[in-house]
């Protein structure tokens, strides 16, 4: 495995990333999500990297399937191989039946140490808390997401974390800014990126329309 310190992150308005990335995307519609992880797992994909979605009630498991049929190239094949697994979020956050941070960072680096020993070239996932009806379960969340950035230092891991701005009052708003490098939202039809004080991983660019 080669020494990159870098990896494309197959999203034209950031381009190449450093491992260890951890950033996030606001959505309002299911569009919006694919706009972004689409292209986000096809790099990944075609880098040789192992990939995991984990899904929500809003984005399924059958429909992120089918679209990453529609518009990833070998798709198929990929997936037959076992590159790129997608789970339902009962099954990866909610695995037990309640949401364990320190079980899902388990599972996540579990996952990691095992792609670099199958020799891929790195790691990227994407999850979303769609499923959080509580104000307990979105504390518990914030603090994983605020680990995260303790954890994912040196390794080869990009992650992609997706919120619903319908679901999404604005102190979590707060909360998802400030436990992320950079964010991802969109704004009179093009995605803009924005930067958090703090992490310099992304410089400002300018906004990519996605109509």
């Amino acid at each position: 495995m080669g020494a990159a310190k870098k990896t494309d992150s197959g999203i034209p308005i950031i381009g190449e990333l450093p491992w260890g990335s951890h950033f996030c995307q606001f959505y309002e519609t299911k569009k919006d999500m694919l706009d972004i992880l689409i292209p986000y797992f096809r790099a990944g994909l075609q880098n040789h990297e192992f990939c995991i979605w984990v899904t929500s009630d809003f984005l399924t498991r059958d429909d992120a399937l089918r679209a990453l049929k529609k518009s990833v190239p070998g798709f198929a094949g990929y997936f037959e191989k076992g590159q790129i697994e997608i789970y339902s979020h009962t099954d990866w956050y909610l695995k037990r039946g309640k949401f364990d941070l320190e079980r899902t960072l388990n599972m996540w680096m579990a996952k990691h140490d095992w792609a670099l020993s199958a020799d891929f070239a790195g790691m990227r996932v994407t999850g979303k808390p769609y499923w959080i009806d509580n104000k307990k379960d979105w504390d518990d969340f914030a603090c994983y997401e605020a680990e995260i950035n303790n954890i994912i230092g040196g390794t080869r891991l990009l992650v992609l974390c997706t919120y619903s701005l319908k679901k999404c009052d604005l102190l979590e708003i707060l909360d998802v800014i400030r436990n992320h490098e950079f964010v991802l939202a969109m704004k009179d039809g093009a995605w803009q990126v924005v930067t958090i004080p703090g992490f310099s991983h992304v410089r400002s660019r300018p906004a990519v329309s996605m109509k």
